[in-house]
């Protein structure tokens, strides 16, 4: 059934608009990593705080995913969304002004609760608008959301922390007090303009309900929980998720750091370079959402699977191209953002649709995304752990026994298809 001309433009509006939200987003949560550097000297910090904090905010991020996806099937996504935005945008004023650990821990964990609402909501809000069919394809645009908007605010931190001379005197707190700013910006524009379903501006539905939950047409939300939990689609992806995330999130904090104490770059340097991890990420979420649809008539297991064993590639590659000096470091930093990306925008965009469905999508998506924010928030540890025992370059090859693992559970799933009608 072709679509209205009111709904085709609803679906490109409500597209903009959660894409900038999820962008948004992470100007409220890359500044930490670039700033961290400059914060240590400043508070007398170390890198056991720092693992600590991440440690704090992913905690509370986890346990958001879980409440959030929830909260987003029930209230709709609109009013959830809106809350973590404000409330993100107001942490981070505040921790440009915070002068003690104690307050900045605090500060961080709400921050994680406010970030923790954008994911499952912004996903439970997209799902009514597109079918299944189409889902690689646009959802890989849409998650250019997260790479883009990573790789801006990491610049824009940088800048306004480092390279800016406006309020110098704020040195690196200005990498908070700006970046919350845009983040208010934002917030507004997503509550005042956008909607949660067609249903809700009284336009005919575009996909039927995967689940048939209740006579009224409203999900039961218990019921809905008692059949994800027994998919186990539902359980490859999160334990895909969790070692994808594991790794991002490794990248993301500690990037930088990496490059600023293992490899001598000056802060400019590593705060540069570390944004094209991002950058370049943009190009594996195009590639991977391209190839469910088209190579793999939608079937996502068979691209997460191979893109994850080619993650394990190029992190095994990656202490080699060191030597070749920056052009290596940026190229292998490239290769992997293109790894690490793919696979995990796949997982937590079309293919949380595909198991959760119309009605279930904010609560697989938090599922997903929760389970794979334990891995995020451990990762801080592993990271030091790791790097304390055995040095940087053996990181990398715990990233490649990781990596190989998620690509072989993947592809238990290989022909796995969501069953949902398209109007």
């Amino acid at each position: 059934m072709s679509l209205t001309s009111q709904q085709k433009y609803w679906r490109k509006r409500i597209f903009i608009l959660t894409w900038l939200a999820y962008a948004g987003f992470y100007f409220g949560r890359k500044n930490l990593s670039v700033t961290w550097s400059s914060m240590e000297v400043d508070l007398g910090l170390d890198n056991s705080d720092y693992a600590s904090i991440i440690f704090v905010n992913s905690l509370i991020y986890t346990i958001g995913q879980f409440l959030n996806g929830y909260l987003s099937d029930k209230f709709g996504p609109r009013k959830i969304v809106s809350i973590g935005l404000f409330l993100a945008a107001t942490v981070n004023f505040f921790l440009g002004m915070s002068f003690s650990i104690g307050i900045i821990v605090f500060l961080i964990a709400l921050n994680g609760y406010g970030q923790s609402t954008g994911w499952s909501g912004l996903i439970k809000n997209m799902t009514p608008w597109y079918r299944s069919n189409e889902r690689g394809i646009v959802m890989s645009w849409w998650s250019t959301c997260y790479v883009t908007g990573g790789f801006l605010a990491t610049v824009f931190a940088t800048y306004v922390a480092f390279d800016m001379d406006f309020m110098s005197e704020l040195t690196w707190r200005r990498g908070f007090i700006f970046p919350s700013i845009v983040l208010i910006a934002i917030a507004f524009i997503y509550l005042l303009f956008t909607r949660n379903s067609p249903k809700s501006i009284d336009l005919p539905v575009i996909i039927e309900a995967k689940y048939n939950l209740s006579d009224d047409g409203k999900p039961n939300n218990i019921k809905l929980l008692k059949i994800l939990i027994k998919n186990k689609a539902l359980w490859i992806y999160s334990s895909c998720y969790m070692i994808l995330k594991m790794t991002r999130y490794a990248f993301l904090f500690w990037l930088p750091i990496y490059l600023e104490k293992g490899l001598s770059y000056n802060v400019n340097e590593a705060g540069y370079i570390s944004s094209v991890y991002e950058l370049i990420g943009f190009f594996g979420v195009i590639l991977a959402g391209y190839a469910s649809d088209k190579l793999f008539n939608s079937k996502r297991f068979s691209t997460v699977s191979l893109m994850m064993i080619g993650l394990a590639v190029v992190c095994l590659i990656h202490p080699y191209m060191v030597s070749f000096g920056k052009i290596g470091v940026i190229l292998s930093i490239a290769l992997i953002g293109i790894a690490t990306y793919g696979p995990d925008s796949l997982i937590c965009t079309a293919g949380s649709m595909d198991v959760g469905g119309k009605k279930g999508a904010g609560m697989a998506a938090g599922i997903i995304n929760g389970m794979g924010s334990i891995g995020q928030m451990f990762s801080g540890f592993i990271v030091v752990a790791i790097n304390e025992a055995y040095g940087w370059d053996n990181l990398f090859n715990f990233f490649v026994v990781m990596a190989f693992t998620g690509g072989v559970l993947a592809s238990l799933k290989w022909n796995f298809k969501s069953p949902e009608k398209h109007q």
